[in-house]
């Protein structure tokens, strides 16, 4: 009885053993994916279903007889069972086929191809500038360590942190765009336009990635080959560029990877500030008019986005610290 475990145990570690230390990290993190997936498609579809109202009535229009709705309702198959609805979305997925909006007739993929490429734009434009602002302020912070310094850095990023994107964006409207006249308040007619909706989400990961980073930065800062390095008298930029932040990358981007993938559904909140032509904007458009199809279809595409950045943190994880390799000894 006790053979069996042992004899599935080698037959693991043989796998494992021919497909290499990255083969067995990438196969994992893909499994992981695919699940993450399929929880998405099933969720995002039980969970348009609960939301409140008729849609065939919304499409109908107002003044629709109830005849008229039950046909709307037949058109856009609402009268089938749910079962039958979840296996005809589930295999029109699997097609390349996301379904028809219920308010345009236009091909959901369509219209996320469309906007997608606005969405991606601040999104990927939010990530760097966070990393490129969070760890440089996070280690300043830790470097400087006085009491003064720990206080107003911890006050600053707390409260910035804290406030929601929403009114971060409005008060950037209301105070560079209306009062300055410096941006744009609303579309994407030019690059300048990009300015407020990725400051809008960058300004509060920014704090919480940093507050991340300074936390590391201090412990990593009092270990032992810290001071030796001190002792040397190194250079302030080569001490810590080349002794502090390679030690302190793997557990930010840890926990940072998090907040990265939650700046896409920021994105849903700052698309609406700001007009900005993203897949955000139209989600909302959707949910006010019950367009199930647009509504599953977007929100299934910012799951997926957020999982692969997820996947892309991990692979960064491993090329800078290979122990995450092992499996549990990654996130």
């Amino acid at each position: 009885m006790a053979a069996a475990p042992a004899v599935g145990t080698a037959a693991g570690t043989g796998r494992s053993a021919r497909l290499g230390p990255w083969g067995a990290f990438l196969v994992r993190r893909l499994v992981g994916l695919t699940a993450v997936a399929v929880t998405l498609v099933a969720g995002t579809f039980l969970m348009v279903q609960l939301i409140p109202g008729d849609p065939a009535r919304v499409v109908a229009g107002a003044e629709a007889t109830p005849a008229d709705v039950e046909l709307v309702r037949h058109d856009l198959g609402l009268d089938q069972p749910l079962l039958v609805r979840f296996g005809t979305y589930t295999s029109g997925l699997l097609r390349g086929d996301m379904g028809t909006s219920f308010q345009t007739q236009e091909p959901v993929a369509e219209i996320i191809g469309g906007r997608l490429p606005f969405t991606a734009e601040i999104a990927l434009l939010a990530v760097l500038v966070v990393l490129g602002l969070a760890v440089p302020i996070g280690l300043a912070a830790a470097a400087r360590g006085s009491r003064r310094t720990d206080a107003s850095f911890t006050f600053v990023t707390g409260t910035v942190g804290a406030t929601p994107e929403y009114i971060i964006g409005t008060l950037l409207v209301l105070g560079f765009a209306i009062e300055l006249g410096w941006f744009p308040a609303a579309g994407a007619e030019t690059l300048v336009s990009m300015v407020l909706p990725v400051a809008a989400l960058v300004l509060p990961a920014t704090c919480v990635m940093a507050r991340i980073v300074r936390s590391e930065a201090t412990h990593v800062l009092a270990q032992d080959y810290m001071r030796t390095a001190r002792g040397r008298r190194l250079p302030p930029l080569r001490l810590y560029a080349r002794h502090a932040l390679p030690n302190l990358l793997t557990a930010t981007l840890t926990l940072g990877g998090l907040i990265l993938a939650g700046l896409l559904g920021g994105t849903v909140v700052v698309e609406s500030v700001f007009a900005w032509p993203g897949i955000g904007q139209r989600v909302v458009e959707a949910l006010l008019v019950r367009d199930y199809p647009v509504i599953q279809g977007c929100v299934l595409i910012l799951g997926l986005l957020a999982a692969l950045l997820n996947l892309l943190v991990d692979v960064v994880l491993a090329l800078l610290d290979p122990r995450t390799l092992a499996g549990k000894g990654g996130r």
